[in-house]
């Protein structure tokens, strides 16, 4: 009997130490998934060379890219879709191109997040041809120069870079440029994520002209007691005093009564003063 516990406690702790390996090993699997790059030359596949160059960056950082014709955009997309759903979680794939090879990038963008695939990615190099990219990418980057031979991309997630100033590129050579290609990695290693929508500041309330206004002759009283107190106990004692002689009578209620009008006089003046200040 004693054995049998021993031996059940045994496997259970054997059981909680398998699972504590195992579970953060596939979710490090779940975090380091790499992307998939597929990279598109223009036209006669040896105008665009630079593409060659970026894949070759890449391969070296560790990220899968190969090399492709524009002209194969039908069986790379249908490829690029087998390749990336065999798993039981789809591969993202990122897609690069230059001249037809960059509107064939949009294009396979777009075939390829129709058929569920993440496409979190896409750069274009000067594309020749007006696109539109679907919103189900998650980002369009076209490089182009609106004074030659390229185009501006459309869709609600592109940001297109003119980059017409810049008298050392061209259509033939803007796909080699090393600080684009700089760019385009920093890209590829630092995910692209979508942004939350930033929520409104709720509105003030408004101020109550009416309770404003209110709010003015309540700090009033505050500073009138300290004047109206101060004539009021002077002429207060008087009163009591006038009965004691008949003689001063008639004069002390003269006396109290000058003065019981002067005070209302100034509490009521007081308050006018305070609003203008105000």
């Amino acid at each position: 009997m004693r054995f049998a516990r021993v031996w059940a406690v045994f496997l259970t702790v054997f059981a909680i130490a398998i699972a504590a390996l195992a579970v953060p090993a596939s979710a490090q699997s779940r975090q380091t998934q790499q992307p998939r790059v597929y990279l598109l030359r223009g036209l006669a596949n040896i105008f665009s060379l630079g593409m060659d160059d970026l894949a070759a960056k890449l391969n070296a950082r560790g990220i899968k890219a190969s090399v492709h014709s524009y002209a194969d955009l039908q069986a790379l997309s249908n490829y690029a879709i087998q390749q990336a759903t065999t798993g039981k979680r789809a591969t993202p794939v990122i897609i690069i191109g230059h001249s037809l090879g960059a509107d064939a990038a949009v294009y396979m963008g777009n075939r390829l997040t129709g058929a569920g695939v993440p496409v979190p990615l896409v750069v274009t190099f000067d594309p020749v041809n007006m696109t539109v990219a679907s919103a189900k990418i998650g980002k369009v980057v076209n490089y182009y120069q609106a004074g030659g031979s390229g185009k501006p991309v459309s869709g609600p997630r592109v940001e297109n870079i003119d980059l017409t100033s810049s008298g050392a590129l061209s259509h033939f050579n803007i796909d080699k440029a090393a600080e684009l290609h700089n760019r385009v990695i920093a890209m590829i290693q630092r995910p692209v994520r979508t942004r939350p929508i930033a929520s409104k500041p709720k509105p003030k309330p408004p101020v109550d002209a009416a309770a404003a206004s209110t709010a003015t002759p309540d700090a009033t009283p505050a500073s009138a007691p300290a004047e109206t107190p101060a004539a009021t106990p002077a002429s207060t004692p008087a009163a009591p005093v006038a009965p004691a002689s008949s003689t001063s009578s008639s004069a002390a209620p003269a006396t109290a009564g000058t003065e019981t009008a002067a005070a209302p006089s100034a509490a009521v003046v007081a308050p006018a003063g305070v609003g203008t200040s105000n």
